[in-house]
């Protein structure tokens, strides 16, 4: 439903007409573009997008004053938030499979945490994971991956989670929704510095 504060097609139109055009207002600035309807929203790479930014948009309340600042230069190049700077840049850098960083330019440099994907225990509809990091380094993330068949290459086709990791210990990501079968998941981890870590090897289990 479309809301007028002036004639149909104005600039003070907001929502969706006919399911065609959307009407809103970003900035105190009003807009209107095409409705896209994606043909399939739960591709597997819409599923690693929105994974990535879920968790972009919940890490960068705890990314320091110095690294967010390094956002300012490009956020102003565009006219937006250095939020926005922080999650576009970084998404299209996940977008070639690229890990992201909380600074700018993106260092790629530095050391890899030391963490294990011990094993898989199958449930009704779901399985826990069980995670072991022993070492953080730079340690921001986990990028998890799942496939119905072994000895996969962990890639944007099957990653189903990007996961907080900022403490030693023992992690466990439970991976839900799931039908009864064998399933494989591998882990990859991300670092501050923008660094894709190494495959920690796979585990399998049943699901009931």
């Amino acid at each position: 439903m479309v809301k007028c504060y002036g004639p149909c097609m104005s600039l003070g139109a907001s929502g969706t007409l006919a399911d065609t055009v959307t009407f809103a207002t970003w900035k105190g600035r009003p807009y209107a573009r095409q409705r896209v309807v994606p043909a399939n929203p739960k591709s597997a790479l819409q599923v690693a997008m929105r994974a990535m930014m879920k968790f972009l948009s919940q890490a960068w309340t705890d990314v320091g004053s110095t690294p967010k600042g390094t956002w300012d230069e490009l956020a102003a190049a565009g006219q937006y938030s250095a939020f926005n700077a922080f999650v576009s840049k970084n998404m299209m850098l996940w977008r070639e499979f690229t890990a992201p960083s909380q600074t700018y330019p993106n260092p790629g440099t530095g050391a890899e945490p030391v963490l294990t994907l011990d094993n898989a225990t199958g449930g009704d509809g779901h399985a826990d994971l069980t995670i072991t990091v022993s070492t953080l380094n730079d340690v921001w993330g986990l990028a998890i991956f799942r496939s119905p068949t072994g000895t996969f290459t962990p890639s944007l086709s099957n990653c189903i989670a990007v996961i907080p990791v900022d403490a030693t210990g023992t992690l466990v990501y439970t991976d839900s929704g799931l039908a009864a079968g064998d399933y494989y998941w591998d882990a990859k981890s991300l670092s501050k510095e923008g660094v894709l870590g190494a495959d920690e090897g796979e585990v399998t289990c049943t699901v009931t």
